[in-house]
């Protein structure tokens, strides 16, 4: 069975005279992984919560598949969900805690050391998650989320608290939802933590809509970017300024904003400037990013 897609719908609400949430629509297909990004306080822990049925609307509503997540017979067989990860008693080992939610979901205690496994926690599996690290939570309120093999993946930071190699683990582990067909919504407040993971990007600030697209649509919207060395770098900056390319200088060489690689260096040919070196830098699509996130009264 096809994995359904999340739908979003004018979703609005109001915690007394603050709009946490504010006209919100946007969808999240299957066999992707869509980045749902915004600052701290962008409200988007609020429409995960909202999309699970935790918090009531004020208006508009939300869909998985064919209907609101709440009204699907077993929804935890349908969405697996980790939002926050100090939900747990931390008297409880991490096999117990997955042992509480399997007859929930209709799944076998067998089935919680398959998932404790999937995850990397084998090893603590008898250990108290009290005595867990933050990473250790994350990976255990993964492990719930997934007990019932859910078609619909969503998960509030999963990357936070993770070291380096469990943040390269988490990327893989999204990548393969994706391409098991999965419809995957993981929520960030930093591009750069997803950006090496995510097909597509929701993009929010003050509870708002500000940009849906395909990644690589975001990226075509970075300015090109490229750095140059040369025994003339006051030479380069004249002629990028004459071009109307901005330059920034650091400690060996010049950065020329707003030009390919090939386009300083043709330049450069035919001002007779001598060039050492001549490299493209990545679009920086972190700046489009924060462009986007900005308060609307500095825009």
């Amino acid at each position: 069975m096809p994995a359904p897609p999340l739908v979003v719908e004018g979703l609005t609400k109001q915690f007394g005279p603050l709009r946490a949430v504010d006209d919100l629509s946007f969808s999240v297909r299957p066999g992707a992984v869509t980045g749902f990004l915004g600052p701290n306080g962008a409200g988007k822990t609020t429409t995960l919560r909202m999309i699970l049925g935790l918090t009531s609307p004020t208006a508009g509503h939300s869909l998985v598949g064919d209907r609101p997540y709440v009204e699907h017979d077993r929804p935890g067989r349908v969405v697996g969900a980790a939002l926050e990860a100090s939900s747990f008693h931390p008297g409880r080992t991490g096999l117990a805690h997955l042992e509480v939610y399997a007859p929930q979901v209709g799944v076998s205690r067998a089935r919680c050391r398959e998932v404790l496994e999937q995850v990397g926690m084998e090893h603590a599996a008898k250990v108290r998650v009290g005595k867990y690290s933050l990473g250790m939570r994350q990976r255990l309120g993964l492990a719930t989320a997934l007990l019932a093999d859910p078609p619909v993946i969503v998960l509030d930071e999963p990357t936070n608290g993770l070291d380096p190699e469990g943040i390269v683990w988490m990327r893989g582990l999204l990548r393969r939802f994706a391409e098991e067909g999965r419809t995957v919504l993981v929520s960030s407040h930093l591009l750069r933590e997803v950006q090496a993971s995510v097909d597509d990007v929701v993009v929010i600030a003050q509870g708002r809509l500000r940009h849906a697209s395909p990644l690589a649509e975001l990226r075509s919207r970075a300015q090109p970017a490229t750095y140059v060395e040369s025994p003339r770098l006051d030479a380069v900056a004249a002629l990028a300024a004459e071009r109307g390319w901005r330059t920034a200088t650091d400690a060996t060489g010049l950065q020329v904003e707003g030009a390919t690689a090939a386009e300083v260096g043709g330049a450069a040919y035919g001002a007779g400037i001598e060039l050492h070196q001549l490299v493209t830098r990545d679009a920086d699509i972190e700046a489009i990013f924060f462009e986007l996130t900005r308060p609307e009264e500095e825009r």
